[in-house]
């Protein structure tokens, strides 16, 4: 009997202890409290995970950060707490930590929660003063992101990184023009996804480029080195004067800020006004066109360049209103054409009589009948010659009776077709009611089955070539002795002239290449010597080959080919002054 109540007993204290063990929190879970993770990686966007705790007492989670959440989410029979873990974004330019402190009765432990920085874009200073004179711009930029910037001004140039730790600062070097114009403000934009920063850089005015000068000589210097913006202004199309029509895409302050930055000095603005000019007696120019000429010159003023426009194609081989042939046979004809050019110029002048002397007018281009100064001006008894000095006076004469700074702007006035023998032997200069303010206009591309074909055999020019591989004339007695030409007859009897035209195509292997800076160099060199600043002619494209001029592209501003060694070597004809840089050591430096 006492057995049997013993047992009984003892069976009631197990049903006891069951019940306490099934009503308790920790459901049926009797061993270790364990954690799922000690550590919790979050991305910069912020998110939810889950922590689960394994454990026979309920459990207690807390963050030590507002930025780190955590919420009971579920229990399960087995005792194992699930909790969710939220975290906000990170706006802040570092990784942040969180602790999240895990209690269940005697058990303790600690949860690292790592998440990583949101995106940070701080510059140190967003606003600079930078000098006329213009110079190096360093900016500090701390990010933690894979950042970009747009310069929106193109006379700021890109930047060089010298300096970058991740995640932290950068030293990005930038290089501002120099400005001959009115104070003038910038901007680069920094981003980082939706982030941005803008930078305003600021600089002062600056001395205007000016052609200046009372001798041919200070004229020259002050005109220094030009280069022609070709096939663009000029360009035209079923008689329409169109920019984009012979394949170069709009030009941009970019390109001239390039020029600038390049060491040129002076531009040459070719403009044909076909399809742009109304009926006789008024001869309307488009105001839309004219607008945009003004536009392009303004490019050049704004980098401080020096600049001439012209009436360009109207005259190509007497095919439009400029026609010479016609003219100089029929005096109706010359009549209209003097009536034409009177109007049109009378209309450009005064549509840039406010601007100063970096501007110059240029009455035409390379005017003939057709072929190229071998036609009907070699029997004519020189009437062509006669005609076109006329239409150089009506020039003049529209220019100077608009007044105002028209009065005494540096006018160019070309010979005919602009050849140098041409216009040597049969140029007259004409009358003025100032002194010293027209030049006269020439163009040199000799030997042109050298300078301009690249096709040929004529891949080498100078004293040293090839026989087999040059032109049989035009080597450099031929540049000195034309050049002496202009300056005794123009430059020595103080009437100041340029070569509005010039240059070398591009050829593909290195030694014609050699011989081609050689030309070059040797042409510029005895331009400086003779007192005549050379305007390169640059008709946009790439490549090598007939007609690969090139240097920039004329939209971007972007060198092309080998720009840097071409414009090298003319620079240093132009404008080295240490008196051991002669033309003599030139030669001696011919190609071998």
């Amino acid at each position: 009997m006492r057995n049997c109540l013993t047992l009984f007993f003892l069976l009631l204290t197990g049903i006891a202890l069951f019940a306490s063990c099934s009503d308790d929190e920790g459901g049926g879970y009797t061993g270790e409290t364990q954690i799922s993770a000690t550590e919790m990686t979050f991305p910069k966007s912020g998110d939810t995970l889950t922590l689960s705790v394994l454990s026979s007492v309920e459990p207690q989670v807390t963050s030590n950060q507002t930025w780190c959440n955590v919420s009971f989410a579920s229990v399960t029979e087995r005792g194992t707490y699930t909790y969710n873990v939220t975290v906000d974004a990170n706006s802040e330019t570092d990784d942040r930590v969180a602790t999240l402190s895990v209690v269940a009765g005697s058990f303790t432990a600690s949860v690292q929660v790592t998440q990583t920085a949101g995106d940070g874009l701080i510059v140190a200073q967003t606003a600079y003063d930078m000098p006329a004179a213009g110079g190096a711009l360093s900016i500090t930029l701390t990010t933690n992101g894979d950042y970009a910037y747009t310069i929106n001004d193109s006379w700021i140039a890109e930047a060089e990184v010298t300096d970058a730790r991740a995640m932290t600062e950068y030293t990005l070097h930038f290089t501002v023009s120099a400005n001959h114009g009115t104070e003038r403000t910038g901007t680069i934009t920094f981003t980082l996804g939706d982030l941005t920063e803008t930078v305003t850089v600021t600089q002062a005015a600056g001395q205007a480029a000016a052609v200046s000068g009372e001798t041919p000589l200070e004229i020259a210097v002050s005109l220094g080195l030009g280069w022609n913006l070709g096939n663009q202004l000029d360009a035209h199309n079923n008689g329409v004067a169109d920019e984009t029509s012979w394949g170069n895409a709009a030009a941009t302050q970019a390109l001239f800020d390039a020029l600038a930055n390049a060491g040129f000095t002076s531009v040459r603005i070719p403009v044909t006004w076909l399809g742009h000019v109304g009926e006789a007696p008024d001869y309307t120019i488009d105001e839309t066109y004219l607008n945009r000429v003004a536009e392009v010159v303004g490019y050049a003023e704004s980098a401080g360049l020096n600049a001439i426009i012209n009436i360009h194609h109207d005259g190509a081989n007497s095919q439009y209103w400029l026609d010479i042939k016609d003219a100089a046979t029929d005096e109706t004809v010359n009549s209209a054409v003097k009536a034409q050019l009177a109007a049109m110029w009378t209309q450009i002048a005064n549509r840039f009589a406010d601007k100063g002397n970096f501007l110059v007018f240029e009455a035409m281009n390379e005017i003939h009948d057709g072929s190229w100064g071998w036609g009907d001006n070699r029997t004519d008894g020189g009437r062509q010659y006669a005609v076109l000095n006329e239409w150089n006076q009506v020039f003049v004469d529209a220019v100077r009776a608009t007044g105002g700074n028209n009065q005494t702007r540096y006018l160019g006035v070309p010979g005919y077709v602009t050849n140098i023998d041409l216009t040597v032997e049969n140029f007259v200069l004409p009358q003025d009611v100032v002194d010293n303010r027209l030049m006269v206009a020439v163009h040199f591309y000799d030997p042109i089955d050298y300078t301009e074909n690249a096709d040929n055999i004529y891949s080498q020019w100078g004293h040293t070539a090839d026989p087999s591989l040059k032109a049989d004339w035009g080597d450099e007695d031929n540049v000195t002795g034309q050049f002496a030409k202009m300056k005794e007859t123009f430059i020595d009897q103080g009437i100041p002239a340029y070569i509005g035209e010039m240059g070398c195509v591009h050829r593909a292997d290195d030694l014609s290449e050699s011989f081609r800076l050689y030309y070059l160099e040797y042409v510029c060199k005895a331009a400086k010597d003779y007192g005549m600043p050379p305007f390169y002619w640059d008709a946009g494209g790439d490549g090598t080959g007939t007609q690969s001029w090139a240097l920039f592209n004329h939209a971007t501003g972007e060198m092309l080919n080998n720009a840097q060694e071409v414009i090298d070597v003319m620079k240093r004809g132009i404008f080295t002054e240490d008196a051991s840089y002669t033309l003599q050591s030139v030669y001696d430096s011919a190609p071998q």
